[in-house]
């Protein structure tokens, strides 16, 4: 699996999510280490993936996938990528930029206390902040910064929610981007949201962050028998 991740500039070729991405999956566990593979012209390390993502900050602070005003769910993402060397000695220059970003996702909230991303109020750009947040050790529902109009990014987040099922991606009513049908029960919307859920327990669990799996033994896998059991 880390192999694809080996080539650089396979992993940047869709811009600074792609780093983003890598550096999440390859600080997962201590143990994962980046293969060299023969024909790579550029290999990947840590610190290519964090220059990147570090030069890819938009002057407002924050990031964006291709703008230059800071947006919530590629904030969020960069945020939870650069969380383990966040207040680390000898990444002070992360540490600012994580700060900048903080500045940023609360300049950016909106006034009901959840987030948005292409004019529109998603329950994704709520999630992508919430992780982010645990990830770095912040509780949304304490921290002032990311309370609007007397809500937080958590009770913002559980809004989306339709009783008996998933996530909804925008509420009935609300601008679309394309994301999926408002006020229906959707996917992806329904993948982060619990996923947010999660950060947000472990957090107050006292337990390591969402992506964090140091608290865990790699082993490697055996061969399948053929049948598709694995």
């Amino acid at each position: 699996l880390l192999e694809n991740l080996a080539d650089f500039e396979n992993v940047a070729a869709q811009g600074v999510n792609g780093p983003i991405w890598a550096l999440i999956a390859l600080n997962a566990n201590p143990q994962y280490t980046i293969p060299e593979t023969a024909g790579v012209q550029n290999q990947t390390t840590r610190e290519k993936l964090l220059e990147y993502i570090l030069d890819n900050e938009t002057p407002a602070g924050g990031w964006d996938l291709m703008g230059l005003a800071p947006d919530s769910d590629m904030t969020g993402m960069a945020l939870q990528a650069l969380a383990p060397f966040y207040k680390k000695s000898g990444y002070e220059d992360v540490t600012a930029a994580v700060d900048r970003g903080l500045e940023a996702l609360s300049r950016i909230q909106d006034s009901d206390g959840g987030y948005s991303t292409m004019g529109s109020k998603t329950v994704e750009s709520c999630a992508q902040v919430v992780t982010a947040l645990c990830a770095l050790g912040i509780d949304p529902e304490t921290d002032s910064r990311f309370i609007k109009g007397g809500s937080w990014t958590v009770e913002k987040l559980l809004s989306y929610h339709i009783p008996g099922s998933g996530f909804m991606h925008v509420k009935a009513g609300e601008a679309n981007n394309g994301g999926g049908a408002a006020g229906e029960v959707n996917g992806m919307a329904t993948e982060q949201g619990h996923y947010a859920l999660v950060a947000y327990q472990r957090l107050k669990q006292g337990k390591s962050g969402l992506y964090d799996m140091s608290d865990l033994t790699v082993h490697e896998g055996g061969k399948g028998d053929g049948s598709g059991t694995g």
